[in-house]
């Protein structure tokens, strides 16, 4: 890092936020650079370029080393990165979901959005045993038929799924409770 970034970086904690532009113009090329490789996807590469540059300035003050600003703003953009990603990862498990549960005749699944973003997040064994189970209309024992797996496996998937569904249901109803009081 150069001196220059030093100074601007100085100058935007001293309450100068306009210098950040130079940190901005800098940089944004490499950032697009890496996040396009890392992403496959301008749009996309310039969306989570933008929110990393925008909690980057946000978040300035905690940089330890103006010396590693290149460094730390990768880390930021990675994380950002990770996050759009498993976003657009549980936007397609619930279109996947809602598709399914169209076709299985479940109307009622695709109106109730929070257990079907309930049901998007869970990890990938306990989300198929579900959708089978509930919205397939699998027995247990057709569910090891056609998993190839035994009955206490099944069972047991199925428990652990409905304790990782009302967790999660519980979560966001807490986390309504509290933005209805803010």
């Amino acid at each position: 890092m150069s001196d220059t970034d030093k100074y601007y970086i100085e100058r935007c904690l001293d309450g100068h936020p306009d210098d950040f532009r130079y940190l901005v113009r800098r940089y944004q090329g490499v950032l697009l650079a890496h996040l396009a490789g890392k992403l496959g996807n301008r749009n996309s590469a310039e969306e989570v370029a933008q929110e990393t540059l925008v909690r980057a300035y946000f978040n300035l003050n905690k940089l330890k080393k103006p010396s590693s600003f290149f460094s730390w703003l990768l880390g930021i953009s990675d994380r950002v990165a990770k996050e759009q990603q498993r976003k657009e990862q549980i936007r397609h498990q619930r279109e996947a979901i809602r598709s399914y549960s169209e076709e299985a005749g479940s109307p009622e699944l695709s109106q109730d959005y929070a257990l079907e973003a309930a049901i998007a997040e869970l990890p990938e064994a306990y989300r198929r045993v579900i959708l089978l189970r509930y919205y397939g209309g699998y027995s247990c024992s057709q569910i090891v038929e056609q998993f190839d797996m035994p009955l206490g496996t099944v069972t047991k998937t199925l428990s652990r799924a409905y304790v990782m569904l009302r967790n999660s249901l519980k979560q966001q109803e807490n986390e309504e409770i509290y933005e209805v009081q803010k």
